[in-house]
């Protein structure tokens, strides 16, 4: 249940009389009722406040529940008085000291006054009506959004005359504490369902006036005000706790393949055997079969990479692995490319970077040339070749070749060497440590990419050729799992 739906319920109970026991030695609410009434009368022979024509006896049909013994359901002015707040023009606006605070919709904040965002006007104020005094509740009575109206706090403390707008309205009992309660429930909620106008959403006096409230007996009421002081503070954190866990549930599915790959890949997913061929004989034959391709013009001699600095190892691996560079173990994009002009297979695959879905590198749709335009220069590709999209946002989109195709140019072909396995070199592509060294580096504002040098210069971590395949093995096994838990 959410936090707000929590606090609607506690207060329904509340207004229900379910929040505390009843005490049978409690005077009743009728003789609370009494006293106010003998109040009012005698404010009324003073001339404080005015007198108003009776108020319509409560039907049967308003009630909308049972209370208990010794409770009474009333009209909101039986118990108290109100008003509307002042009109003031914008150049009454001061931003000096000498004004007058007006309160307004924005100083109640979460039930209570907060008078950060105070304004002061310099308008003639002739009646006293127009002064909230202390234990006054400040009301919005009207606002442009249905969800503000009605929102309510008391005024605790004045350090000095205030007044309030004509959007808002003030509340004036003695049994403030109790009235709060009743105006922030769904009991009085329910009654604003009625009152918006097809431009702005509003309670009137009226309104506020003829609505009817349950009154317990004033001891209970203290009771009940003590209880919900105790509750609301747990149901604020219960509410911040599950929106940290709703936050949670939603990055932690993401957070979990992460770190399955960055397990994978820092020689952590599986285990280590001692009998397995070394890294580096692997590096050794892919040495030896870049020699040969060199040698047979298949592939340009390149200027030797930069060895491998202390400071560029993020971790470290274990024994029988090694670090090198991407294109060291990789034929890093030279697969050569086709123009549209060429009579071509019309049955050929032509793979765009929308074709693969982010985040999980699923291929959506394989495409055949005579399905879909081709009008532009594309890169080959063939069978087991890591096709990596190189522009961001889709530094992410790697899969690898399960047939001979084309490419749009943003797609980049890494055709590896000797034996190693292509499958483990796209889940390093999509681990957190290659995605953060790309990110650091991919160029350009409109569309960031990741630079030749940069690429081919990226370290990988590269275990033995046995454990490549139970890398990749536990790591599919586990994004299987992931994809029945509704991770991508």
């Amino acid at each position: 249940m959410k936090a707000e739906n929590l606090k609607k319920a506690i207060l329904q109970y509340a207004m229900q009389g379910k929040l505390v026991e009843q005490n049978p030695n409690d005077e009743p609410a009728s003789e609370l009722l009494k006293r106010i009434k003998a109040q009012k009368e005698e404010l009324i022979k003073q001339g404080k406040i005015k007198k108003e024509k009776p108020l319509p006896p409560i039907s049967q049909d308003e009630i909308p529940f049972e209370l208990p013994k010794g409770w009474e359901w009333v009209r909101l002015r039986n118990v108290g008085t109100s008003n509307i707040g002042l009109t003031y023009k914008p150049t009454d606006i001061t931003n000096t000291k000498k004004g007058i605070p007006v309160l307004r919709s924005s100083n109640i904040q979460n039930d209570k006054i907060n008078l950060n965002d105070l304004i002061r006007v310099t308008t003639e104020i002739k009646s006293e009506n127009l002064f909230v005094q202390q234990g006054d509740i400040l009301i919005c009575a009207r606002n442009g959004s249905k969800n503000l109206v009605g929102k309510a706090a008391i005024i605790e403390k004045l350090d000095e005359p205030m007044t309030f707008g004509a959007f808002m309205a003030i509340f004036r009992s003695d049994i403030n504490n109790w009235i709060k309660v009743y105006l922030i429930s769904p009991l009085f909620k329910q009654t604003l369902e009625s009152v918006s106008t097809v431009t702005i959403n509003q309670i009137t006096q009226n309104n506020l006036k003829n609505a009817i409230i349950p009154i317990p007996p004033f001891l209970e009421q203290q009771r009940i005000v003590e209880k919900l002081e105790e509750i609301f503070p747990l149901v604020e954190e219960y509410g911040k706790n599950k929106e940290e866990l709703e936050k949670l549930n939603k990055t932690l599915p993401s957070k979990i393949k992460q770190s399955i790959l960055q397990h994978a890949v820092q020689g952590k997913l599986v285990p280590q055997n001692p009998n397995d061929e070394p890294a580096s004989e692997l590096l050794k034959r892919i040495k030896a079969e870049k020699e040969e391709l060199i040698k047979q013009g298949k592939i340009k001699k390149e200027k030797p990479m930069p060895p491998i600095t202390q400071d560029e190892i993020p971790f470290e691996l274990p024994k029988g692995w090694e670090w090198t560079r991407l294109g060291e173990i990789v034929n890093y994009g030279a697969t050569g490319s086709l123009d549209y002009s060429e009579e071509l297979d019309k049955n050929m695959w032509i793979l765009d970077l929308e074709d693969i879905e982010k985040v999980s590198s699923k291929l959506l749709i394989k495409n055949r040339i005579k399905d879909k335009s081709f009008n532009s220069t594309k890169k080959c590709f063939q069978k087991g070749d890591v096709l990596y999209g190189k522009l961001r946002p889709y530094l992410d989109k790697v899969i690898v070749a399960d047939e001979n195709g084309i490419c749009t140019t943003e797609i980049l072909p890494l055709r590896v060497y000797a034996d190693l396995n292509p499958y483990y070199l796209r889940w390093v592509l999509k681990s957190p440590t290659f995605l953060q060294y790309v990110n650091q580096l991919t160029y350009g504002v409109k569309m960031p990419r990741l630079g030749t040098e940069d690429g081919k210069n990226a370290l990988i971590p590269l275990p033995p050729l046995a454990e490549q395949q139970r890398i990749v093995d536990k790591v599919e096994e586990l994004i299987k799992i992931c994809g029945k838990l509704g991770v991508k």
